[in-house]
């Protein structure tokens, strides 16, 4: 695309007055008129065929596949002019979607063997899929009187997920603290529940081993050797409603959430159970089919990038009754969510209730450390002292609520967010180690 700069536009105009002027008091010399266009057009031609030609100039960006929230991250792009002359300065900027702050353009100069390499900066605001529509590109002739708009089309969508670099770090030093639980075959009684294979009994070994019917059918005797059962299915049930996307901390709960949640399919991957990711509010959103193994961890991030916020109350109704169709075997479902009273987990209650005839369920949520606060705060004056009846009151229905869930056979965590990952990584082992499953 090429269009004229101000500059051309003030130049033609500064013949204005002249133009007037024959018009008005000599309109025989209308020659000089034409005379004045004609040359300031023709500077104008000149100054675009001296210019760098769009047909020689290329584009090269390197998108990675994943981006993280929070962290600035550089996107390398390649310049190049094939043949022809080479402009004093390039002004290039990226277009993306609201997910990632709008860049301001950027002026490039030099050339190094035809090419400039340059690396845009870019910090993630929100997780969700970031949009990269187009790189713009524009320079002028010598003269600045014209200009060219180069337009390079992108239009690739990449996940932004929690900055969870430490994730595999983190989930190693738990996993190998427990990892007796679920990392490596036990022959010992209790800590396994998959028959393995039977051996002659030793000194040292359990008695309550011993399998005395194939012993005296051998006439010797004989123990069981179990090994840790894998393979159990483990559902991450993300809410993405009005409550989950409010802040704590700062950070809306949902992407805590996400971050543990992530860390917990890291563990639960890397011991040879499946994962499946299930995000809902007013109706089911994103989910993935039963993932196996660490190499489907990046497919794990891309769907949890795709958990979008929402301002809608949840619906669990038909998000639990949806999840519970999808499931054909015994799993256990950690449903992320939050609520403020016993009225708006009436439904959710009903709904888990069902989860629990078929399946192990663990609700897992955050403390509301703003109630806790003003609940203990020493009041000073009469507003003080309604605030702390109030918090008091939503905290001891949130307990009854809890309770409640727990007499359903559901397993609870309530955390503070600094220690969320490791708790429900905690309880993640201690299932496994009681063969809950």
């Amino acid at each position: 695309m090429i269009s004229p700069t101000p500059r051309a536009i003030f130049l033609m105009l500064m013949g204005t007055p002249l133009l007037i002027a024959v018009a008005l008091f000599a309109p025989q010399f209308w020659i000089l008129s034409a005379a004045w266009i004609l040359a300031i057009g023709g500077i104008i031609l000149l100054d675009g065929m001296l210019a760098a030609k769009l047909r020689s100039y290329l584009v090269e960006e390197d998108i990675p596949a994943l981006l993280y929230v929070g962290e600035p991250t550089n996107i390398p792009v390649l310049i190049r002019f094939n043949n022809g002359p080479l402009p004093a300065r390039v002004e290039v900027q990226l277009e993306t979607n609201e997910n990632i702050p709008h860049s301001e353009p950027q002026g490039l100069r030099g050339w190094d063997n035809r090419e400039r390499a340059y690396a845009f900066s870019l910090t993630p605001a929100r997780r969700g899929m970031a949009h990269f529509v187009r790189l713009w590109s524009r320079w002028k002739g010598p003269l600045g009187l014209v200009q060219k708009r180069h337009i390079h089309e992108i239009d690739v969508n990449i996940p932004i997920t929690p900055n969870i670099r430490w994730v595999r770090d983190e989930a190693i030093r738990l996993f190998s603290r427990d990892a007796e639980f679920g990392i490596k075959a036990q022959i010992e009684r209790g800590d396994g529940s998959e028959f393995d294979a039977l051996r002659e009994f030793t000194a040292g070994m359990d008695r309550r081993a011993i399998d005395w019917k194939h012993s005296a059918r051998h006439r010797h005797l004989l123990a069981k050797e179990f090994k840790t059962e894998r393979n159990h299915h483990i559902v991450f049930a993300f809410d993405t409603g009005r409550l989950m996307s409010e802040p704590l901390g700062g950070v809306p709960k949902i992407d805590r959430a996400v971050t543990a949640g992530l860390l917990l399919s890291y563990v639960s991957l890397r011991s040879g159970d499946r994962a499946m990711f299930y995000g809902f509010a007013a109706k089911p959103g994103a989910q993935s089919g039963f993932l196996n193994g660490t190499s489907s961890f990046p497919k794990a991030q891309a769907i949890a990038a795709e958990l979008d916020y929402s301002d809608d109350e949840t619906n669990f109704t038909l998000a639990l009754n949806s999840l519970a169709s999808r499931l054909e075997r015994r799993s256990l479902i950690i449903i992320f969510s939050d609520f403020v009273d016993t009225i708006s987990a009436e439904l959710m209650l009903e709904n888990v209730k069902r989860l629990t005839d078929r399946h192990l369920v663990l609700f897992a949520t955050f403390e509301d450390e703003a109630l806790g606060n003003m609940a203990d705060v020493l009041p000073e004056t009469p507003e003080d002292v309604a605030r702390a009846v109030i918090a008091d009151t939503l905290l001891s229905e949130r307990d009854l609520v809890l309770r409640r869930l727990q007499r359903m056979g559901v397993q609870i965590i309530e955390s503070r967010p600094e220690t969320f990952g490791s708790e429900l990584v905690s309880r993640y082992l201690q299932i496994k180690q009681r063969d809950m499953l």
